[in-house]
């Protein structure tokens, strides 16, 4: 299994950016999608999930209204749209994939992918 996240870079406070996550090896529509960040000195966190078989949506109460997720089974992919940043949304974020109906935290989650750096300047 793998999952190749991309679309990470420097962006301004108040801009977009679109993280786009690839899967393959894996049922891709059997699988509940996540992202998580983890800034320096700090856990990783929870940012939002796209759960496989109800199709739902959930996110940290800190990303609500400014983040959105969402996936495209026929091209195995997640996003991560990102919209209004802050300088306290500088993190690595990581997509994970998660062989049952909900998953909110990190044990639950089976694959990880490599993490892309995301840094919002003030």
């Amino acid at each position: 299994v793998q999952l190749q996240a991309s679309g990470g870079g420097l962006v301004q406070a108040g801009g977009s950016l679109r993280l786009s996550c690839a899967a393959s090896g894996l049922t891709f529509r059997l699988y509940t999608m996540g992202w998580f960040r983890q800034a320096p000195g700090k856990e990783r966190e929870f940012v939002a999930v796209f759960t496989y078989r109800e199709r739902r949506t959930y996110y940290a109460d800190s990303v609500k209204g400014r983040f959105t997720i969402s996936r495209d089974n026929a091209k195995n992919t997640v996003y991560l749209q990102m919209d209004s940043l802050k300088p306290e949304d500088t993190a690595i974020y990581y997509c994970a994939a998660a062989g049952r109906s909900r998953a909110f935290v990190l044990h639950e989650y089976d694959y990880w992918g490599q993490g892309t750096q995301v840094t919002v300047s003030s």
